[in-house]
């Protein structure tokens, strides 16, 4: 294709934790392919590009965070097109197609997304392709990759138009073929390379036992006794297929190792979100009994010589490491184990294909690989196609490079699903089953996300309590399984369990030295606060509360506040409360029993709690789960939400509990109004946009 028929498309992703940007960069990436030229910006980057002078289609990915926010890369450019000032054709030059990343886990599905859509149609812009909506819940690639693929006509369909508006219409023949015939080019590996891919022998292996004429799964002949499939593993008609695989990415990062003097940068430096404070842990509690399924634990930190803030309802967030034991395994397998305390220089690696590549913003230019792995990469992510991709070229067996071909391509999607996605797997779970794969240092850097800080929501009061804070977790449990051989612990939690043992367990075989107290372990906090979870303003007004397990925290912290406002205004008129709590047991897990001081006092008004594993003698058994305890006092909550224009919250697990109350509100509302089901829903949803029915769920 001639280089002045290549025609040109503006780019823009918004991205929260990196999906959206790589999504983007392989638009990017297939784009040469089509014989199309992707003209990629994050969306924040205003200056680098202009939407009111925009003449060529414009490609939008973005994703959603928090409870239904654009990504914190869009907040300007949402703003700026949220001016209520701009006129309802201030966009009618415009042609764009919208790809929104979300999770179905949480109500405003894709918000950040259809909230660019639909403002601008507002301002008179045109799709000139579909809307996309992407669900991590299920798996981004079932959306992701057919809407890419049809990417392609839709934007040759805009430039032929374009081309017959500017009178050019011989040119039409040629942009159309060399569209239409691109896909084959870099996108599917044919019968004969998969062959050829297969022919690659093991170290020692005869050549001449590898039959040359028919397709062969390696992992076939060495598990032949094995019918079905698994992450190792394969079977037909996967086996036997033609694959089409993702286009590999261009590496861009170069590594220098250099000497062992220095100083690694401050955890303060790997964050954007704001200040950091290191804080003493004075104080952990474990709340449920040895024998309990879930092992839940209260920690105190000590902010007074702080000037960290917060309201009861506030989250904030961890900084945590990964599991220095896992940092030693994956050095160990990279051969870098007496490196590790070794400064790394990294840098943008010189005449790289990748389109304005940049060093990382969570890495460092300088420190040491240890904390490079310990403190700025996601060691546990699950690995995207693309890091398969890559993988492969990094892999001598035959047929564990087979296996990876087929995981990261289109016709292994569902095995993609099952073996990795739900899996849980992490790199050093590929690393083991796959012994011949060694990638590089560079290449983990380039594909491993940033390790995130984990958020807690606060389970205290600043104005009863001053100067500390509290927070409640449960420690999560990776048990072994076919795909990961070793059981796990959470990366912070685990981590956290582990710093505070001490104050757990002061007198368990554990010398300390003079005075005989544990020593005072700190972690490295900021601020992340929620800007709706919070207590009416008005403290007249009732509300209710539903916090099953570790959900109960930030009630914990609303009921101190309230009662302490009530200590010190003994003239105001306060509303109702209610209090939905369960667990498992009685005797095991009840998290807070001291719940009844609160209804003791006055602060509480109705405590309602029910245990879904303890057996009942009763006739009629008990209700087990919140949402069936919630139904048994419909006409009071109605009273609550519909005539007293009382709050309700919701705090907990999402899947299996979060949605469970949510149908009961509905069923409520509909029996106490007199309403059918879908008018009962719109009432939440008004409810919902009120911001009187409030959630702080996860999945």
């Amino acid at each position: 294709m001639c280089c002045d028929l290549k025609r040109r498309f503006l780019l823009l992703y918004a991205t929260q934790k990196g999906q959206a940007k790589a999504i983007a960069e392989e638009i990017w990436l297939q784009a040469g392919a089509h014989g199309l030229e992707a003209d990629m910006h994050c969306i924040s980057e205003m200056d680098k590009y202009n939407l009111e002078t925009e003449k060529d289609p414009v490609v939008i990915v973005i994703s959603t965070t928090g409870t239904g926010d654009p990504p914190d890369t869009a907040r300007k450019f949402v703003k700026k097109i949220q001016d209520k000032n701009l006129p309802s054709d201030h966009f009618a030059h415009l042609q764009y197609g919208l790809l929104g990343l979300g999770d179905s886990e949480y109500t405003f599905f894709c918000n950040g997304g259809k909230t660019v859509d639909r403002r601008l149609q507002e301002l008179g812009a045109q799709r000139f392709y579909d809307t996309g909506l992407a669900d991590d819940c299920v798996g981004l690639e079932l959306v992701v990759d057919p809407w890419i693929d049809g990417l392609w006509l839709a934007l040759k369909e805009v430039f032929l138009l374009q081309k017959e508006k500017e009178g050019m219409s011989n040119n039409v023949n040629d942009i159309s073929s060399s569209l239409s015939a691109a896909p084959c080019v870099e996108h599917e590996l044919n019968l004969s390379s998969e062959i050829q891919n297969l022919k690659l022998e093991d170290e020692g292996a005869a050549s001449s036992n590898v039959p040359s004429q028919k397709l062969v799964d390696i992992n076939l002949l060495a598990s032949a006794r094995d019918t079905e499939p698994s992450l190792v593993h394969s079977v037909p008609p996967i086996s036997q297929s033609t694959l089409n695989i993702p286009a590999l990415p261009p590496e861009y990062i170069e590594v220098q190792f250099q000497d062992t003097h220095g100083e690694n940068p401050h955890l303060s430096s790997l964050i954007s979100e704001g200040t950091t404070f290191e804080v003493p842990v004075t104080k952990a509690a474990q709340l449920t009994r040895e024998d309990a399924i879930k092992t839940a634990l209260l920690l105190e930190l000590d902010i007074a010589d702080t000037t960290f803030d917060y309201q009861p309802g506030d989250a904030f967030c961890v900084m945590c490491p990964n599991n220095a034991n896992e940092v030693e395994e994956l050095l160990h397998i990279l051969g870098l184990s007496e490196r590790g305390e070794y400064f790394v220089c990294v840098k943008v690696k010189q005449g790289t294909k990748k389109k304005g590549a940049t060093r990382p913003q969570h890495i460092p230019e300088r420190s040491t690989l240890k904390f490079i792995l310990t403190w700025c990469l996601e060691i546990r992510a699950i690995p995207k196609k693309a890091f398969l991709r890559a993988l492969v070229e990094y892999t001598s067996n035959a047929g564990e490079k087979r296996r990876l071909q087929e995981l990261c391509s289109r016709q292994g999607a569902s095995d993609y699903t099952l073996f990795i996605r739900e899996s849980n797997v992490c790199l050093l779970d590929l690393l083991h089953a796959f012994p011949s794969c060694k990638p590089s240092l560079n290449l983990l850097i380039e594909h491993l996300p940033k390790l995130q800080a984990r958020s807690y929501s606060v389970s205290s009061s600043n104005l009863y309590q001053p100067g500390k804070l509290c927070f409640v977790f449960n420690i999560v449990e990776f048990p072994a399984c076919p795909t990961r051989p070793v059981s796990r612990k959470g990366v912070c939690t685990g981590w956290l369990a582990e710093l505070v043992a001490p104050l757990l367990h002061p007198n368990k075989n554990t010398l300390y030295t003079k005075g005989g107290n544990p020593p005072i372990e700190k972690i490295s906090i900021f601020a992340r606060p929620n800007n709706t979870f919070h207590l009416p303003s008005d403290p007249s007004v009732p509300f209710v509360m539903v916090g099953p397990g570790t959900g109960i925290a930030p009630f914990i912290g609303f009921l101190q506040h309230r009662q302490k406002l009530r200590e010190e205004h003994t003239d105001w008129h306060f509303g109702e409360t209610w209090l939905f709590f369960g667990c498992r047991h009685q005797d095991r897990d009840y998290l807070f029993k001291q719940l009844r001081c609160f209804l003791e006092n006055g602060t509480l008004t109705h405590l309602k709690v029910c245990f879904s594993r303890d057996s009942s003698t009763a006739e009629v058994a008990p209700p087990k789960y919140v949402q069936d305890v919630i139904r048994l006092y419909a006409k009071e909550v109605a009273r609550v939400l519909l005539k007293e224009s009382g709050y309700f919250y919701v705090c907990g697990d999402k899947k299996h509990m979060a949605d469970g109350v949510s149908d009961a509100v509905v069923d409520i509302l509909s029996m106490e109004m007199e309403v059918d089901k879908l008018e009962a829903m719109k009432i939440l949803a008004m409810l919902r946009e009120a911001k009187r029915y409030l959630q702080d769920v996860w999945s």
